[in-house]
This record gives structure tokens, sequence and C-alpha cells, in this order.
């Protein structure tokens, strides 16, 4: 769903190192990190390790969205309407530029050549 730009035209970098962990996905233009838990995520010590994880990661100004794989593979709908949601809210599209102005005009502010 995040490769090659499909979603909305964000990128997003696989496996990036942030000493000292590894993001499984990540947007550095949002400041975003996207990680995909299994089932192991779900014993209280390995609970207990995210959240320090979550912490340091916050500490360098990177938010961390969370989703199980459960829900990465069988609802991938909610889970591409809370990322969209995160990347909109968060860090909304910069405003389009204007349009570029013919050419000749608005070279010469003063009119004369």
């Amino acid at each position: 769903m995040l490769r090659g730009r499909r979603f909305g035209g964000f990128k997003f970098r696989r496996q990036v190192p942030v000493q000292p962990f590894i993001l499984d996905l990540y947007r550095p233009q949002a400041g975003l990190a996207v990680e995909v838990d299994g089932g192991q995520h779900s014993d209280p010590e390995h609970a207990a390790r995210d959240q320090e994880r979550t912490a340091f990661l916050s500490s360098q100004e990177i938010r961390v969205l969370r989703f199980w794989n459960h829900d990465v593979l069988c609802e991938p709908e909610a889970v591409a309407s809370r990322l969209w949601t995160e990347l909109h809210d968060a860090h909304p599209p910069p405003d389009p530029l204007p349009p570029a102005s013919p050419a000749g005009e608005g070279d010469n502010p003063t009119g004369n050549d």
C-alpha cells in the first residue's frame, strides 16, 4: 500500500536505522514512523520495551504510529484511513504553488525595458 508513492504520493522508506532501532517504515518529511507489530508485542515485557522505544523516538521528534499485523492484513482500509488522517492532520500538504506567469510577464516589475 505504501510502496512507490501509491499512498497519496507520500514516500515512505523501509527499515530505516535510527540508532539503536530500525523503524519499519519512516516518512522523514513528516517525522512519522509506522510500526507494524506482531503478537509478541502484547507480552508485557515487550510492550514495556515498545514504550521505551516510542519515548526515545519522541525525544528525536519522531512520532510513532503502531498497527497490529492482523489489522494491516485484515483491515487495510481502516489502517489507511488512520494513516491518511495522521499525515494530513499533523502535517497538511503544502499549499500548491501559484501558477507561473506567462513568458515575459512579471520579469520586469517597473515595466521599463
